[in-house]
């Protein structure tokens, strides 16, 4: 689904990422994890194509096509969602407006808003959040399903979660985690987290531990308890 050769990211004239390279297949949960500064939301940023993160080195290749150099609206088309870490409020903006929006080619309106309301009932998601502006009074809980809701109408090959836990309680979370198993369909998902606790209901395929802008440790879902029982030292005294 997604290779990664090579890659290093700078933001303004500081390297943040160096030499990252991993190969993340189609179908697979994968798990980065890392203390805070270790390059995981820079390696998001970088595959999604933000442009105040410049890649200095390395290809970045999505269903076997180059896309290093794409745009980050290409690169959206092309098959790549990125939920918001800190998701904003958007006044003015209902979330039905912002998906029809984003589906017009693809789907009508009525088929985008029923899609919307049946992901929202398995999300427990209020109706009443999807008519207001985009998530105006909703809670960081809330903010974070709209995100998961917003990837599934969207329906990406490679669906990336930036700190999908972070402000979310335990039924939520595992309320999060369900949905995403239920619609993986061959999907790849890359989840970026500092704890263990919504990978005990993912259960990536895959955990990548990040350190000082490198890949430093692969391993199954026991090095994600690793980490939660010794912290991320243990992988520090193993360099």
């Amino acid at each position: 689904m997604l290779t990664v050769k090579n890659l290093d990211v700078k933001v303004g004239r500081k390297e943040i990422l160096s030499d990252f390279s991993f190969d993340f297949q189609k179908g697979k949960i994968y798990a980065i994890m890392g203390p805070n500064g270790s390059g995981k939301s820079t390696l998001a940023y970088a595959l999604s194509g933000h442009p105040l993160y410049k890649i200095t080195k390395g290809e970045i290749f999505l269903k076997g096509k180059n896309i290093t150099d794409e745009t980050a609206d290409k690169r959206a088309n092309a098959g790549i969602f990125l939920s918001f870490q800190n998701p904003l409020s958007l006044g003015g903006v209902r979330a039905y407006q912002l998906l029809q929006m984003a589906m017009e080619k693809k789907k009508s309106a009525l088929e985008t808003r029923e899609l919307a309301d049946k992901f929202a009932q398995e999300l427990k998601i209020s109706s009443d959040l999807l008519k207001r502006s985009l998530n105006e009074g909703a809670s960081g809980g809330e903010k974070k399903k709209m995100e998961v809701l917003q990837a599934a109408v969207l329906n990406k090959d490679l669906q990336i979660f930036d700190e999908v836990d972070t402000g979310v309680d335990v039924d939520a979370l595992k309320t999060i985690a369900n949905f995403l198993h239920k619609h993986k369909n061959g999907k790849t998902y890359i989840v970026i987290t500092h704890y263990n606790r919504i990978l005990h209901y993912l259960k990536p395929d895959e955990v990548l531990i990040m350190i000082n802008g490198k890949l430093k440790k692969v391993g199954n879902a026991r090095l994600a308890e690793k980490i939660e029982k010794e912290g991320y030292a243990a992988i520090t005294d193993e360099s």
